[in-house]
């Protein structure tokens, strides 16, 4: 069975860097491939080479078997839902409207947009009742997030991508939101990128880890394998969830 997304042999560049370097990476169905890796080191650029945002400089970006340049960029952007740190929600639009707004695009009816607002609502842990009608500045910053992925599933896309969501909020609130992802993936079974650069976090959330390092792939295996690598930059990262012995 061909893998949902494949980048094979991408390379692409800007301001004369190169940012991803014959970049190679298959994500198969229904899992969660996190990639890891150091700012600067191409994670957002591979989640924004798969919607079309950005097209590599040299390969091919394949979704559902079909290079993203063969694709109509606004159907295949429909078919992948989008999270980013903030959630990006309109400030001027309820919750109920920012998470009814491509299913209003898609020209739904009314009664069917609204039961599917409510539904995902109450699957991200927004009681429409208590939420629906707020604005995103009545929010907490995890309550925006939990807004953000209501949103990226309102038309059951295939296919998720999520650029370090929960980066902004605390960690009380991350732990809250990372266990909310598990239960939703574990669920809906969506074929998930996720990017981070925190290593308990791609650990916990990681079907399979993509470590990069300077736009180039150096680790691709379970979070039990990355456990055990010794590529010195898998290292550095466990070095970071390392306990220090007590005195």
């Amino acid at each position: 069975m061909p893998p949902v997304i494949e980048f094979a042999d991408v390379t692409y560049s800007a301001g004369g860097r190169a940012i991803l370097r014959d970049f190679n990476l298959r994500v198969e169905e229904a899992e969660t491939l996190v990639l890891l890796g150091r700012s600067g080191s191409g994670k957002t650029t591979a989640l924004k080479l798969v919607n079309g945002l950005l097209m590599p400089e040299r390969g091919k970006v394949l979704v559902e078997g079909k290079p993203t340049a063969e694709w109509d960029l606004v159907r295949l952007r429909l078919r992948i839902g989008y999270v980013i740190q903030e959630a990006g929600l309109f400030p001027h639009f309820t919750v109920r409207d920012n998470v009814g707004l491509v299913p209003r695009l898609e020209l739904w009816d009314e009664p069917r947009i609204a039961s599917r607002v409510d539904d995902l609502l109450g699957k991200v842990g927004l009681p429409p009742g208590e939420y629906a009608a707020r604005y995103p500045h009545q929010l907490s910053g995890g309550q925006r997030q939990r807004t953000g992925v209501a949103r990226a599933l309102a038309i059951d896309p295939s296919i998720l991508l999520f650029d370090e969501p929960f980066g902004a909020v605390d960690p009380v609130t991350r732990n809250d939101l990372q266990k909310q992802f598990l239960g939703l993936r574990d669920t809906l079974r969506k074929t998930s990128l996720f990017v981070t650069h925190d290593t308990r976090e791609a650990l916990r959330l990681g079907s399979r880890i993509a470590l990069l390092s300077g736009g180039q792939l150096i680790f691709l295996g379970s979070g039990d394998e990355f456990m055990r690598s010794q590529d010195p930059e898998a290292q550095a990262f466990l070095e970071t969830i390392a306990t220090p012995h007590a005195n």
